[in-house]
């Protein structure tokens, strides 16, 4: 409450500019304090998080993760075990889904083939979706069989991306354990062919804009996180020409001497490190036999950057090397694209209350995150429909999308509880 004093004033035309100049005195004067600094919504996101994190049912949450360590690891290894290259995902969303069916979840498929399992909140809304994608990058028919020495879990695929997969199933076992309700929408989301271009999280995002509030891919990471999304190109070029007999007295025309000259002249661009960008090179193919000439050597390049004017121009560089050298030697270029996704930046997403919250959440963990804005999963489909948006993930992994692929087991223990932290404080803990 504050007093409102009537101050008379001589009936002049100056009346009306001093009742407005008072007027507005006024006005600043109540409002300055309205504006709170940075810092005091940090703090205030900090001791958010902390209460949540003393709450008797959240303990017990905890509790019930470290009671559920050694089914946590027989599940992990179980689901690492099914093989599931991009777009061959169902058997390991069959095998998840009937993990699902003891809980009380919707659970639907898409028409992407994600496997969708909401827990429904007491008010609706926000609504918060963790998403874990199901899909490898090892090709059909290897078996997988994981090994565990040393603290580690070691097979194809544990990390990228099963030990997610199993953190967001350990912690609806956790909530249920300990009677916890939320009050938005928990969104579990296994997702379709993340490795080969993000198929599955476009649909779901494009299909759902509008309804989902959060969305928080799990993929990789464990200390950090980040809200902004690479951008990532894929193509594919090539070199045409009539080939010929490696004996024909022909000038060489062969694909594969203007590919091996651009090939070298590509590595050779300078790729800035800030913005963060990167150019790979891992796709090679040129005749079927060895005694041909190619007629239609190809290569594949790998473009990132988180600004798209980067990726633009080293597009250009490379547009304009490959002319070259295919006039160089009287060949022609085709290039493909297979596939291309954007820099995924959203205004105002570093600041964003999920972002905000993510950071207290993981400081209470006793991490000291960093924070980035080179995100390359599924994160980039959801800020690229405006949706608010992260990757993080449960456990510290190496040699990703290696045969030698291996996680520790012990700190995915501490990822699963920092997950359902964050679940809680996005989705809010309802009495």
């Amino acid at each position: 409450m504050f007093a409102v004093y009537y101050i008379p004033f001589r009936v002049n035309c100056m009346r009306p500019i001093l009742v407005v100049l008072v007027f507005c005195l006024l006005v600043s004067l109540l409002a300055a304090p309205l504006a709170a600094p940075a810092v005091t919504q940090s703090v205030n996101y900090a001791e958010e998080v902390k209460t949540i994190q003393e709450d008797a049912r959240v303990k017990a949450a905890f509790d019930h993760i470290d009671t559920d360590r050694d089914a946590i690891l027989r599940e992990w290894i179980a689901i690492t075990e099914i093989n599931a290259p991009s777009k061959q995902e169902q058997e390991r969303a069959r095998y998840i889904e009937s993990l699902l069916r003891k809980h009380n979840l919707d659970i639907r498929y898409d028409a992407a083939g994600n496997l969708i399992a909401t827990r429904k909140g007491t008010a609706g809304r926000p609504v918060t979706v963790f998403d874990a994608h199901m899909d490898t990058v090892f090709q059909p028919g290897l078996k997988i069989k994981a090994t565990v020495r040393e603290g580690r879990v070691h097979a194809p695929g544990v990390g990228d991306d099963t030990r997610n997969i199993e953190a967001l199933l350990a912690t609806i076992r956790a909530l249920d354990a300990a009677n916890i309700k939320t009050k938005g929408d928990l969104v579990f989301l296994f997702t379709t062919d993340e490795e080969a271009g993000m198929s599955g999280a476009k649909h779901y995002t494009k299909e759902n804009k509008g309804k989902v509030d959060y969305y928080i891919a799990l993929d990789g990471g464990y200390e950090g996180f980040t809200y902004a999304g690479i951008g990532i190109n894929w193509y594919r070029h090539h070199f045409i020409g009539p080939g010929g007999h490696t004996r024909s007295r022909t000038p060489p025309y062969s694909g594969s001497l203007p590919l091996a000259r651009a090939i070298a002249r590509i590595y050779e661009l300078k790729v800035p490190t800030n913005p963060s960008s990167n150019l790979n090179i891992g796709m090679l193919g040129g005749s079927e036999v060895v005694n041909a000439k190619a007629s239609d050597a190809w290569f594949t390049v790998d473009l990132r950057s988180t600004s798209n004017e980067v990726i633009a121009d080293l597009e250009k560089q490379i547009a304009a090397i490959l002319e070259e050298e295919a006039k160089r030697e009287g060949v022609t270029v085709k290039t493909d694209i297979i596939s291309s996704s954007p820099a995924a930046v959203l205004p105002g997403n570093r600041e964003s209350h999920l972002v905000k919250m993510a950071e207290a959440v993981h400081r209470a963990m006793g991490f000291n995150p960093p924070i980035g804005n080179a995100g390359s999963n599924n994160s980039s489909a959801a800020l690229l429909q405006g949706i608010s948006s992260i990757s993080t993930g449960a456990g510290p992994c190496n040699d990703a999308h290696a045969l030698t692929e291996n996680c520790e087991i012990e700190p995915l223990y501490k990822g699963i509880k920092k997950i359902l932290l964050l679940e809680i404080a996005l989705a809010g803990l309802s009495q």
